[in-house]
């Protein structure tokens, strides 16, 4: 069918295409204003000035780990040698390889994780454990396929007089030519639906994003407001804690960070296909209406043209978006260490990373290291933030609530949750 439109014959699905392209075009437009980098201090280590208008105190770097001996190494050589951080905790979520004895050997204090409590995943309650076992006024939280370099502590901690939680965007590590266009054309589908990293205008609540490689935040507020019981039982932690706290009325900052922070995420392209493709949807955390529209905006901008295109019948307004996503490619050259012929062939695969997104939105899956999780929606992840049977003592709860509401996360608490200046003091 078709309608007419000032003289012209509009089919609707490029009425859509049109109105989507126009939705990614002002998500990109953001980029021109976007907050520069994280970057470290070219003068004297964070250790040795500590001052209270840099935010700063001890650094407790907290490593949530489960059967990661083959990947942790890397990780705890270079956070134990920056001179920022005060103690290094890992917390062994019941591994059965030599993950505790590695830690242990190169010098880590290991936290043996209590057994998981019902409603929980287990990065959230490993990083419970730890955030309580710190010391430091500032924690940073890496995961162990990061590779931290020396000043990403320092400078994650000063960037929280401006933020109340902060998140960054590292540099990837790919080896291969597919599993680096895979992970670029997945990775293309954030910067569509939410934007570049670094808005200069911080988004509302339930659209902000986050990356849960590299945390960081002040310890007491962390333990006041119970982050991480608010959000157990979701699989997508990293955007949910976000959200929640952004909620909340914390000031949550998402800042790119590839000068100090590698990541080797995956070693194929089937993991990336199946582990990464997993996550992406951010269905947990996701009102319907919202997963459909950008799944809309990927279907009609990135893969549609791709498809057209080999059908040898592109439109004109398919060949401006394809056009737009070869200038983001170029862009997204400089989110890889060693950026190779993948990422240039990385809009080829667009339809099938669209597919990808789409089958892990209808068919979540909700099992990881071994451990299957209920459906959040049944119940994990809403329970109260206090009364959780987990065998604490820290006795930090507020009694905020976290709940689950169309698929989105939402706080209900008493007083604001947003931490004061003096939090971490």
């Amino acid at each position: 069918m078709s309608r007419r439109f000032r003289g012209m014959r509009v089919r609707p699905l490029t009425a859509l295409q049109a109105a989507a392209a126009v939705a990614v075009a002002v998500r990109l437009a953001r980029g021109r204003t976007r907050l520069p980098p994280l970057s470290a201090a070219p003068e004297t280590p964070l250790s040795e000035t500590r001052t209270e208008a840099a935010g700063a105190g001890e650094i407790s770097v907290v490593i949530p780990a489960r059967d990661e001996e083959h990947r942790i190494g890397a990780c705890l050589t270079a956070v134990l040698a920056d001179p920022d951080v005060a103690e290094v905790i890992v917390v062994d979520d019941g591994s059965s390889d030599g993950t505790a004895r590695l830690a242990a050997e190169l010098g880590a204090k290991v936290v043996t994780g209590a057994p998981l409590p019902p409603g929980w995943v287990g990065k959230q309650w490993a990083l419970r454990q730890g955030v309580e076992a710190a010391r430091g006024d500032v924690v940073v939280t890496l995961d162990a396929d990061t590779r931290p370099a020396p000043g990403l502590a320092g400078a994650a901690a000063r960037a929280l007089e401006r933020y109340d939680l902060l998140t960054v965007g590292p540099r990837f590590v790919c080896d291969g030519t597919a599993e680096q266009a895979l992970h670029a054309s997945f990775l293309a589908t954030l910067v569509y639906r939410f934007g570049p990293i670094g808005p200069a205008a911080p988004p509302a609540p339930h659209r902000t994003v986050a990356n849960g490689q590299c945390t960081a935040f002040r310890r007491t507020a962390m333990l006041e407001t119970d982050g991480f019981a608010r959000i157990r039982g979701h699989m997508t932690d990293d955007v949910a804690l976000a959200r929640s706290l952004a909620a909340a009325g914390w000031r949550v900052g998402f800042l790119e960070a590839g000068g100090l922070l590698e990541v080797d995420m995956h070693e194929s392209a089937a993991e990336v296909w199946r582990e990464w493709g997993r996550s992406l949807p951010l269905r947990d955390v996701t009102s319907p209406g919202w997963q459909a529209a950008d799944l809309a905006v990927v279907w009609l901008t990135a893969a549609l043209p791709v498809i057209r295109l080999a059908a040898g019948r592109p439109t004109r307004l398919d060949l401006a978006l394809l056009a737009v996503r070869l200038l983001l490619t170029g862009a997204l050259r400089g989110s890889y260490a060693r950026p190779g012929p993948g990422v240039l062939l990385s809009p080829l695969l667009d339809p099938l990373t669209a597919l990808r997104l789409t089958q892990a939105t209808l068919r979540p899956v909700r099992t990881w290291r071994g451990r299957t999780y209920p459906d959040a929606a049944t119940g994990a992840g809403t329970a109260s933030a206090t009364g959780t049977g987990t065998g604490t003592d820290s006795g930090t709860a507020t009694g905020a609530r976290e709940t689950t509401t169309a698929g989105e996360v939402t706080t209900e608490s008493g007083p604001p949750a947003r931490p004061g200046r003096s939090a971490a003091r």
